[in-house]
């Protein structure tokens, strides 16, 4: 009996560094770490020790035997990956590729002096650089955050009902309690302090803020009331200090979701589900009452391509399909779809739609009654938003120009970083321009802000270490800019 991985996977890793027999896959430093969206255990590899199950920060892995009906699909999604790999045999099948054990040690010179680091952003990248920091140097870490709570994107960027995933902020935040930690809430670099201030207080500062500005679709009348940014909509359901309390009306009985990645799936999802669900999870109070009342009774989500192409990950997709109380419908407008669907290979996204009801939907008539659901329409892109005062519609092409009907329309189409304070900042890539994590002397960057918004949680981790890396060997041959102490940076970091 092996051991599978399930939804919730944040492929940080942890399990990897654990298994005796390397059996988890993709590693760091394989072709597809980071990639992928989640891990996989070869069932044929795998020895059935559990120390995988122990190690996992999001409870995401289960023996196959007690796995539920919702979750075994994933029995079968783990062993896929392996297709193609290795025969049954041991010997190369036609796609494998060498896999070397994985490595997780760091070399630390003995009496390798304290470095005073300062770390902008409480999210998963700023919390793996802290981590490495904490863990393998003896350096003293200020951690920084514009916000009045910690957690950046597992609080503020998970959805309420991923409970698992959100477990890993946990793992988190027992390194705002290390005696070799400053935790400083409520400071922005660029208002409340700037970058040179604080790199005068410090031997180095990493910047871990992320990429929260939305991406525009640029076209016609986004900017009518109506439009919003999945982000805003995120934001609200998680309690975001900037979004307000009424920033999303539900007054519409049809919300369409211009993007089909995890974040515009998770939006649907929240959008159709029954609110005494959420109830006991972490939403906002003021969003659940919202959704209480809510009138909306279908949500679209667009896609650009076809279903093999989609932007969502398997797991995304397998949660939403195995919902009951909401019913999943493939628009079949196109001839391709149906096709990619059917032809679809085992472990591939669009094979996931098998089972999923497909229609030609009549976008000139009104939602139907009875259960709520969630329409995916894939090979469209929008042309313009219809509308004079209030966005009462989407122009969309796809074979032919269609407007579907809608009084909410969601862009969930990205996201790019904003720019810090007085550094550099790369306007057409929306990060931070670096080499290797670095930016100048003594000031780095790591996750979003690093390499544009790519990536699950686990991700960072890998990220994180290749900064932290270039961070010490800077402190190691004498690179780092000799630290100044100032009055005004002490009053900011009081906070």
């Amino acid at each position: 009996m092996a051991f599978a991985i399930t939804q919730t996977c944040c492929a940080d890793a942890s399990c990897v560094s654990v298994c005796p027999v390397n059996c988890i896959h993709p590693a760091p430093g394989e072709p597809d770490f980071g990639s992928t969206g989640m891990l996989y255990i070869d069932p044929q590899a795998c020895i059935d020790c559990g120390a995988c199950a122990d190690a996992c920060p999001v409870d995401a892995i289960f023996p196959v035997a007690s796995l539920t009906e919702q979750l075994k699909p994933y029995a079968d999604i783990n062993a896929s990956y392996y297709d193609g790999k290795s025969t049954s045999d041991g010997d190369p099948g036609p796609n494998f590729h060498a896999w070397g054990e994985p490595v997780f040690d760091r070399a630390i010179p003995a009496g390798f002096a304290p470095l005073d680091v300062a770390v902008v952003g409480t999210g998963p990248a700023g919390m793996y650089a802290v981590e490495d920091l904490l863990s393998h140097t003896n350096s003293r870490v200020t951690l920084i955050d514009r916000l009045p709570v910690a957690g950046g994107l597992v609080r503020h960027g998970v959805a309420p009902d991923h409970t698992s995933t959100r477990k890993i902020g946990e793992t988190f935040a027992r390194f705002h309690h290390h005696p070799r930690l400053r935790l400083r809430l409520g400071v922005e670099v660029g208002t409340d302090i700037s970058a040179a201030e604080l790199a005068a207080r410090h031997d180095a500062v990493i910047y871990a803020v992320g990429a929260s500005s939305p991406r525009d679709l640029g076209v016609p009348g986004e900017d009518l009331p109506g439009s919003l940014a999945a982000t805003t909509v995120v934001g609200w359901y998680n309690g975001h200090p900037d979004v307000p309390a009424d920033a999303v009306d539900l007054a519409a009985e049809r919300v369409v979701l211009v993007g089909n990645g995890n974040v515009a799936l998770d939006v649907a999802r929240i959008l159709t589900m029954d609110p005494a669900e959420l109830a006991n999870t972490r939403i906002s109070p003021d969003a659940l009452e919202r959704l209480r009342s809510s009138k909306v009774r279908e949500v679209v989500v667009l896609g650009r391509r076809g279903p093999e192409d989609a932007a969502y990950t398997g797991p995304e997709l397998l949660g939403l399909a195995g919902r009951h109380d909401v019913d999943l419908v493939v628009d079949e407008h196109d001839d391709r779809i149906g096709q990619a669907i059917d032809t679809a290979a085992r472990g591939d996204k669009a094979a996931l739609l098998r089972g999923v009801r497909r229609e030609a939907v009549d976008w000139t008539a009104p939602p139907p009654h009875g259960q709520r659901r969630i329409v995916l329409r894939f090979h469209s892109a929008p042309r313009a938003f219809t509308g004079d005062t209030q966005v009462r519609g989407l122009r969309v092409t796809g074979g032919e120009d269609v407007e579907i009907a809608a009084g909410r329309v969601i862009r969930a189409v990205g996201h790019r970083g904003a720019p810090v304070g007085d550094l550099r900042f790369d306007e057409r890539t929306g990060t931070i321009p670096h080499t290797g994590g670095r930016v100048a002397p003594g000031t780095y960057v790591v996750g979003w802000i690093k390499r544009g918004p790519s990536g699950g949680i686990g991700a960072n981790r890998t990220c994180a270490r290749e900064t932290v890396g270039a961070l010490l060997d800077d402190a190691i041959a004498g690179r780092l800019p000799r630290r100044r102490r100032g009055g005004v940076v002490r009053r900011a970091l009081r906070r």
